[in-house]
């Protein structure tokens, strides 16, 4: 066992630790992992990503479903739909240049943060746990499904802002029942890609594995974690992830200039936090 591989699986734990706990991410760390670390072409990772991300979300969904945090018929409605536009989007995916669906990846992922980041305008007043509107949850869901199957992402980056922010679900409920959606859309973006991309099937049994061992652990701790801190840390989490894709994948000029910025604005939320008594940062999201 090399050492690439080693390291692959340990990252592949951190993969299903993000999807029990968040109800996402899965995609945000496979595919750079397959691309960056274990070193496949970036079509395969995004392919190879929604195989591990489908069962791994499969299996965290039967623990939040005994925990009581799926709404069945929002998610299988809603996957029904994703599935659709999923397949459509693998198949787009597949004959477009690696690069740009990494750099539309990234883009993507910065958008998603800074909506959860900011909250629903709402308040808690909005929040739920029954039931989404039949029509909306299909139109949610066939948007969703085409965007995530193009850049290769199992979803719960949008899905879950989808749930808790548009249809007003509370974060423990939009995770679980997110992991229900992402399975069903991963799979049939899956189905697309494999129509032009071929798979390591070891390699990629392997990764998933150790994401679903992951995902044990994650699913324990999201119930046990306050709403507001998960949709924060949720937000965080893939906006700094966002941010290394774009510095990875912009020509080098541009990659210096979003790096630069980024770990500015970093270093000024942390100076704001630390020693400004009123920082705007302390104020509560509104749930």
């Amino acid at each position: 066992m090399t050492l690439t591989l080693v390291l692959t699986l340990l990252l592949a734990v951190l993969i299903g630790i993000s999807l029990g706990l968040l109800g996402g991410g899965g995609s945000i760390l496979t595919v750079p992992i397959l691309t960056y670390v274990t070193g496949l072409d970036p079509k395969e990772a995004i392919a190879a990503s929604l195989f591990v991300v489908g069962v791994t979300s499969a299996v965290g969904a039967v623990h939040h479903a005994r925990n009581g945090r799926v709404r069945w018929r929002t998610g299988l409605v809603f996957g029904a739909a994703g599935m659709a536009g999923a397949f459509a989007g693998g198949l787009l995916g597949g004959r477009i240049p690696g690069a740009v669906l990494m750099v539309a990846f990234a883009l993507m992922m910065v958008a998603t943060s800074l909506a959860m980041l900011r909250g629903r305008r709402n308040g808690p007043a909005g929040a739920h746990d029954g039931e989404l509107p039949l029509l909306k949850v299909v139109a949610e869901g066939l948007v969703v499904g085409l965007v995530t199957g193009l850049v290769g992402a199992g979803g719960g980056f949008l899905v879950v802002p989808a749930l808790a922010l548009l249809g007003g679900l509370s974060m423990p409920v939009a995770v679980g029942t997110s992991l229900v959606v992402i399975a069903m859309k991963s799979f049939a973006g899956l189905g697309g890609y494999l129509t032009t991309v071929s798979l390591d099937w070891v390699l990629v049994g392997a990764v998933t594995v150790a994401a679903v061992l992951g995902s044990f652990a994650g699913a324990r701790l999201a119930g046990r974690i306050p709403e507001a801190a998960l949709r924060q840390g949720f937000g965080v989490f893939v906006l700094v992830m966002g941010v290394l894709v774009l510095v990875q994948e912009l020509p080098g000029a541009a990659g210096a200039v979003v790096g630069v910025t980024a770990a500015a604005a970093g270093v000024a939320a942390a100076v704001c936090w630390f020693a400004v008594p009123r920082c705007p940062l302390r104020t509560p999201l509104t749930a």
